[in-house]
């Protein structure tokens, strides 16, 4: 018989945790040092061509998100799970060895697909575990593994291009990260359609009329937290390209790059364990609202800083501004839908929530490049504020309403 809970399905839900460890370290590899790699190795000066690889990276990775969820329930979570690593296999021999630009944009848009498989696979099929008791802390376990692993891998690659050189030795640890998840995701997990299926036959939710539509805009609520996502990873898009070019225009070191760009997802990692489980708890409409809000203060005030200690304590502030937000966004997203219409909606969340990472760059790379880099902090802060207002005037407060 078939038992959703944390506690009842603990080992696979810890091994999906550790997979999604993995995943989050094939995102921190290029966190630290690709913007140096696109001005040392390549020549590439311009910070629009520079975030090219986030833009391609942002849309690969939304489509792949959307394709995820429509399919999920046909394919196998498991089976697209195990398709996202062998897509993912290529990427870190590619950012080795690559010769041009282009072989980075190739390998962009594989690890767009790669992370759009396996990090939606895991998440759904945490959310098909634990049930809707503790779907706030299932996520903020998810994301956190993810994003722990992101910020620690981001320290690493520093560390290892201070100490050894840019190329390659930091990418070998993406050999490990691919491999590893590849044969565990084959050999050990197990498909969670089962799970899913006894939570439809209970649920008391309506249906959507359209899933697409209402997820991105018409549905107050689904429509609140799929901009404030985007929103999200449009200013995260900022922050993994033109931070590490601002704290080298202040003249930092490569290794207090590396330190002061790990802080960032790394409280946001770690905050996820607890925001997770007060999501719970608390009003989520309130924790998305205070969630942005904290986040567009953040990065307007990253104009004023100057100091290793200020841009630390803003990346802090940033990191909880976040990690309040990001768990919350996806089991908001599985209180307003069906069961049998959970992995489609969150797909749609997904993909409009990742199409930021392209709209960050883009946008923020212009401002850079015409205005200035502070220009480009306080346009986006501006916006990241904004989102808060939306969420404010429109979301109920309401579970199911």
């Amino acid at each position: 018989m078939v038992e959703l809970g944390l506690r009842e399905n603990w080992k696979q839900f810890t091994l999906l945790v550790i997979i999604n460890g993995f995943v989050g370290g094939m995102i921190g590899l290029e966190r630290t040092i690709l913007p140096q790699i696109a001005e040392a190795d390549f020549g590439i000066a311009a910070k629009s061509a520079i975030l090219s690889f986030i833009v391609v990276f942002g849309i690969s990775k939304a489509i792949t998100n959307y394709y995820t969820g429509a399919f999920a329930n046909r394919i196998g979570r498991k089976n697209l799970l195990v398709i996202g690593w062998l897509v993912g296999l290529p990427v870190p021999l590619i950012l080795i060895y690559a010769t041009n630009w282009n072989w980075i944009i190739a390998a962009n848009i594989l690890l767009g697909i790669n992370q759009g498989l396996t990090w939606s696979s895991t998440v759904v099929m945490k959310i098909d575990l634990v049930g809707d008791k503790n779907r706030g802390l299932a996520m903020g376990i998810n994301e956190s593994a993810g994003y722990l692993a992101v910020g620690i891998v981001a320290f690493l690659t520093g560390w290892m291009a201070s100490e050894y050189g840019l190329r390659p030795y930091p990418f070998y640890l993406g050999i490990g990260f691919v491999v590893l998840g590849l044969l565990s995701s084959y050999f050990l997990v197990k498909d969670t359609v089962h799970h899913v299926n006894s939570e439809i036959n209970a649920s008391q939710i309506k249906k959507l009329k359209n899933v697409f539509r209402e997820t991105t805009w018409t549905n107050p609520n689904l429509g609140s937290i799929t901009q404030a996502g985007l929103v999200n990873n449009l200013n995260d898009g900022m922050i993994w390209g033109l931070f590490p070019i601002l704290l080298a225009s202040k003249k930092f070191t490569l290794s207090e790059i590396g330190t002061i760009v790990a802080i960032y997802p790394i409280v946001w990692g770690l905050g996820q364990l607890i925001t997770g489980k007060l999501a719970d708890i608390w009003v989520k409409k309130s924790m998305l609202f205070w969630g942005m809000l904290v986040q567009g203060f953040a990065i307007i005030t990253m104009i004023f800083a100057a100091s290793f200690v200020q841009f630390a304590l803003l990346s802090i502030l940033l990191g909880l501004g976040t990690a309040v937000v990001y768990p919350t966004f996806l089991a908001a997203i599985a209180d307003y839908t069906h069961p049998e219409q959970r992995a489609e909606s969150l797909g749609v969340f997904r993909l409009w929530r990742d199409i930021g990472y392209a709209v960050g760059a883009i946008l923020t790379g212009f401002l850079a490049d015409f205005f200035g880099l502070d220009s480009s902090l306080v346009g986006i802060g501006a916006l990241t504020a904004l989102s808060a207002l939306v969420i404010a005037l429109r979301m109920s407060a309401g579970k199911l309403e």
